[in-house]
């Protein structure tokens, strides 16, 4: 099978992802073996820390899927830690202006090419391979999605997008929208006008766009608007499921 970035880069292929953010290994290893493309072990807004995140990378391990981890920040540092944890790469939020784009790339690689650190000793392991050979082997396998989420990255979207590199972006709907003052308001002109220029400068530098899709229809809409992938929440899907089942007990009333 393709790795993940190969998925990214076919026309094609559409992908999934589906952001965890429980802290536990059984969430992604289940999601794996549903053959789910990626997951996005979320450091910003989940309750994981970086022993949880360890073992929920390791959790993926002969499967298909693609363990990305969404940072606090975009700081190399913090991409460093997970990278060398064994993430397949990483979801930068809030990403503003092209210097914001440019260092996000430069984060995933080692010199001369970027600014990446040295020490894949955990890494080598999930990857298979030894300390010397992680950087021949993985480097060009890492994934960099970037997150838009403030009308101040919509403003300088078209130089965003021109900066090599970039693998994947994603309009972060609420976020983008609290920004622009119409929180949740995605039929809002300013909201819809924002997106469509974002998806405009994706499609102009072929640079694959994600959402969020809670249900099919959702889904079936952002393909055909041209998306490619497609996310949803652990935590969401619990809640709703669980509430599915409660509402089985009075079916019969």
């Amino acid at each position: 099978m393709p790795r993940f970035k190969q998925k990214l880069a076919d026309p094609e292929t559409r992908v999934t992802s589906v952001l965890c953010t429980i802290p536990s290994p059984i969430i992604p290893q289940a999601l794996a073996a549903s053959g789910i493309d990626s997951v996005i072990i979320d450091m910003e807004h989940g309750a994981i820390d970086h022993a949880a995140a360890h073992a929920m990378i390791a959790a993926t391990a002969g499967t298909d899927c693609a363990p990305l981890v969404r940072v606090a920040e975009n700081d190399t540092v913090l991409v460093k830690r997970v990278l060398d944890l064994g993430a397949e790469g990483i979801v930068f939020p809030m990403i503003r202006t092209v210097e914001d784009a440019r260092s996000a790339v430069a984060s995933l690689k080692y010199a001369p090419e970027g600014t990446r650190g040295f020490g894949p000793f955990i890494a080598q392991s999930r990857w298979q391979t030894t300390l010397a050979g992680y950087p021949a082997q993985e480097q060009d396998q890492l994934i960099c999605c970037l997150l838009v989420e403030t009308a101040e990255a919509v403003q300088h979207i078209e130089e965003i997008c021109k900066v090599p590199g970039i693998d994947l972006l994603i309009p972060a709907q609420f976020d983008l929208s609290t920004d622009l003052g119409v929180m949740g308001q995605f039929d809002h002109p300013t909201f819809q006008a924002a997106l469509s220029r974002v998806e405009a400068a994706a499609k102009a530098a072929d640079i694959p766009l994600g959402n969020v899709a809670l249900d099919a229809e959702k889904a079936a809409a952002l393909f055909a608007r041209g998306y490619r992938h497609i996310a949803h929440f652990d935590v969401l899907w619990l809640r709703e499921k669980a509430a599915d089942m409660q509402s089985w007990c009075g079916l019969d009333n």
